[in-house]
């Protein structure tokens, strides 16, 4: 059994190459991705990089402390991440701290004031009915609107939705200016029309005592012919200080991810109308996820009388648009006019998509309202100076660390010095794909977790440079005092690159803001360590042992026997053979 484990063990230790071609290939092709990427430097956070970090310190409207949930508060950081990317501020970074502060970090480069306007204003949601709407593009297919249904009374069942197949209302793309004016002109008209008045048509009732002023039916028309959906910049500004008692323009992005442009009526119902909503899949109708609506007794009069009005006319003006901060999020058609307090809107939800919508109905009845605690500006120039101070204190740390690696470990050095830089650049390449990838960014406590995982990656070194040494001392050769230092070495590295990664797990979980970017450094760069250990440190030390230089232990090489006080092979010593027992000769006794 002993002779094809050595065997075994032979072939292993001939083919370290192995395993430095394969952290070889896994270098490049992560440092190809980077440069493929486009982002060939670490995202930096607003400490390093500059910007504005605001706090905001939610406050029950009602003095209910229980308000401040882990829902609700999630809720708001969702509202106020389409905030800040509305205005087109792609890395910014909104997260919670503790049970009722969240962090808001806006990079350089962005308004700040507009941005805190932006995230410290409650959100505002509207119901309005839909007067005009088509897909963003020439030639763009319709697609499917969902629907929204419920009981015609109080006393009837929960609501319950239906599926709708029916194309999402859109102006065919050859209507001319003139034609569009015209059905701009009616619809508003049609929504001036007392409710129940409208022909089953849309078309506005000869009794109607009101209509939109002419100046402001071509104005809002020229708005809608000139509004451009499919840029960000116009999205963000569409409808821009429109009241709630006059129409509108806005955008919204269907189900098949174009963007429609909408002319929107008067707001009907109010976000704060809406008393709660929720995602269900239901199995009942077979209508998959759905989202359900409650209504505030005064919402269920608003909305009872809205759907009644819309349910009487035809495709767009039988929808209504839910709108929050100036985008449709929706916008479902009415079959039938809803008064039981409750509503279920269906369509192609999936999970993600119908929790999406509820948790933006659920923030226009969000009981809570934000105030700011702190705004701390960080100016590029006190960035860059708390970065540069960074790098010299971690190429100060990394030159000690070679300095103390060549006094004491000599030849070894030739293996060390290579394992950290190999770390190094996996460690870079990495931070920068994780910049886009995930949004890390490294901030400066992450810059002091990259330091001193210098120091734990130059003590597994240590640890196995030791272990060697050991069995050097003992009398071994080189070659078999590496083979036998490696398990021993390979236990306590394990061991203490694991409390290390525990350490930096439990830290990275219980904490919050720039301190888990330490945490995470920490924990990315103990992985490495092992990586580089394994793959690299140790294939290296085993082709350099059959080198003259390290194999004769040559005084330079830092594996000297007499330097180290090796002591003489043992040599085992022959006994003289006993003589064997047998039966005693009685002429000898």
């Amino acid at each position: 059994m002993a002779a094809p484990k050595k065997g075994r063990s032979a072939s292993a230790q001939s083919r370290p190459g192995r395993s430095l071609v394969l952290i070889l290939i896994a270098i490049v092709a992560l440092t190809g991705g980077m440069f493929a990427s486009g982002h060939t430097t670490p995202r930096l956070g607003i400490d390093l990089a500059g910007g504005t970090s605001i706090t905001l310190r939610a406050e029950p409207e009602d003095g209910d402390q229980s308000a401040i949930n882990k829902k609700n508060m999630d809720t708001a950081v969702d509202i106020m991440n389409r905030r800040v990317n509305g205005l087109g501020v792609s890395e910014a970074e909104v997260q919670t701290q503790g049970d009722r502060n969240i962090i808001v970090n806006i990079p350089k480069g962005t308004n700040s004031e507009e941005a805190r306007k932006q995230v410290g204003t409650t959100a505002k949601l509207y119901f309005r009915p839909v007067l005009a709407t088509e897909v963003a593009g020439a030639g763009a297919a319709a697609s499917p609107s969902p629907s929204a249904s419920g009981s015609p009374s109080g006393d009837a069942d929960k609501d319950k939705a239906t599926s709708s197949s029916s194309p999402s209302p859109s102006a065919t793309p050859s209507a001319t200016s003139t034609t569009q004016g015209r059905a701009v002109t009616d619809a508003l008209k049609a929504d001036a029309t007392p409710s129940g008045s409208a022909s089953p048509s849309g078309s506005p009732s000869p009794s109607a005592t009101g209509s939109a002023p002419a100046d402001d039916t071509s104005k809002l028309q020229a708005q809608y012919t000139a509004l451009d959906c499919t840029k960000k910049a116009v999205r963000a500004t569409a409808g821009e200080g429109a009241k709630p008692t006059a129409p509108t323009v806005a955008c919204g992005q269907n189900s098949q991810g174009q963007w429609q442009k909408y002319i929107l009526g008067p707001a009907e119902v109010d976000g704060t109308d809406v008393d709660k909503a929720q995602a269900v899949f239901n199995t009942q109708t077979g209508a998959g996820w759905t989202v359900t609506m409650d209504f505030t007794s005064a919402g269920t009069k608003k909305f009872a009388a809205i759907t009644g009005k819309l349910a009487q006319n035809q495709s767009p003006q039988n929808q209504f648009a839910i709108v929050l901060d100036g985008e449709v999020v929706s916008d479902p058609y009415v079959r039938q006019a809803l008064t039981g307090g409750n509503a279920e809107i269906s369509g192609n939800f999936n999970q993600e998509s119908a929790q999406s919508l509820s948790n933006m109905l659920s923030y226009g009845a969000l009981p809570l309202t934000f105030k700011e605690d702190s705004v701390t500006t960080v100016t590029a120039a006190l960035g860059g100076e708390q970065l540069q101070a960074g790098l010299i204190a971690g190429a100060i740390g990394l030159a000690l660390v070679i300095i103390y690696l060549l006094a004491f470990y000599r030849g070894l050095s030739i293996i060390a010095i290579p394992s950290l830089l190999v770390s190094a650049i996996l460690t870079y390449v990495i931070m920068s794909l994780l910049g886009p990838t995930i949004g890390f960014a490294l901030n400066l406590p992450a810059v002091c977790g990259a330091i001193v995982a210098i120091g734990i990656t130059a003590d597994s070194f240590i640890v196995f440079f030791e272990r060697v040494r050991d069995e050097i001392r003992e009398g071994r050769t080189l070659r078999p005092a590496v083979e036998r230092g490696w398990p021993r070495a390979r236990r306590t590295i394990l061991v203490s690159d694991f409390v290390s990664f525990l350490a930096a797990a439990v830290l990275f979980v219980v904490t919050v803001g720039k301190v888990q970017g330490f945490a995470f450094t920490l924990g990315l760069t103990t992985v490495l360590d092992v990586v580089v250990v394994f793959l690299f440190t140790k294939p290296l030390m085993t082709i350099l042992a059959r080198k003259k230089f390290f194999a004769n232990g040559h005084k330079w090489s830092g594996l000297d026997p007499k330097g180290l006080g090796a002591k003489p092979p043992l040599r085992r010593t022959r006994r003289p053979a006993r003589p064997t027992a047998g039966p005693v000769d009685p002429k000898e006794a």
